[in-house]
């Protein structure tokens, strides 16, 4: 959605206001007053549709004890907790971000892993480049443009794209991603616990495409 600049006469009363609010919220005058005047005239915009988008993912993985939602206001970035079953129980952040213009990747799920296990480290870095070789080969066709994936250490990357040109609404989109991040953190806890194998990894994922998720 396109910006211009525009120039408001406006009480300095309002504008203090505004700036108490904006600060209170973590956003500033311009994002603010452009948020309020969207609501009251009841325009969607990239902002409020990602909330939107992020507060339905909360509401749907709120019902999983495994994965813990956090939202932050105002943000075009949510988070989502998980506990691996391994000692001392390190902690797996699942960072959502979506983007404002849907000219490109609709946003980017970063796997962020925190531990001091070189085993762990190296057996995560395993199931990811098993992820990645499965994906290139059951959803790669699907897009029209590539996945984009990255691994470093501790951290795990890739764009998240919807395929085809249809619009998507927010409870799609929502459903969508929710699924994917449920999917991901099941077979990934399976395959470090030593309960699931590469193949049994690969035949869980055909299986969940045949169920009717949608591709990310």
């Amino acid at each position: 959605m396109k910006k211009t600049l525009y120039s408001l006469m406006l009480s300095d009363d309002v504008v203090r206001a505004v700036d108490d609010l904006a600060h209170r919220m973590g956003t500033n005058r311009s994002a603010l007053v452009n948020q309020i005047l969207a609501e009251y005239t009841d325009m969607v915009t990239p902002e409020r549709r990602v909330q939107d988008i992020f507060r339905q993912i909360s509401e749907i993985l709120d019902a999983d004890r495994a994965l813990v939602p956090f939202i932050t206001p105002n943000s075009m970035t949510m988070s989502v907790k998980s506990s691996l079953q391994y000692r001392y129980r390190p902690t797996v952040k699942y960072s959502v971000e979506l983007y404002r213009d849907r000219d490109g990747s609709l946003g980017e799920l970063s796997v962020v892993f925190r531990t001091q296990s070189q085993a762990l480290l190296d057996a995560m870095g395993q199931f990811f480049r098993l992820w990645k070789q499965i994906e290139d080969e059951l959803v790669a066709p699907c897009h029209t443009m590539p996945v984009d994936y990255a691994l470093y250490p501790g951290r795990f990357t890739r764009s998240l794209e919807l395929p085809g040109s249809r619009d998507y609404t927010s409870a799609d989109v929502a459903g969508a991603i929710s699924a994917y991040v449920r999917l991901f953190d099941r077979l990934m806890k399976a395959y470090l616990a030593g309960e699931m194998s590469a193949r049994e990894t690969r035949e869980q994922y055909i299986g969940w495409l045949r169920e009717g998720n949608t591709i990310l």
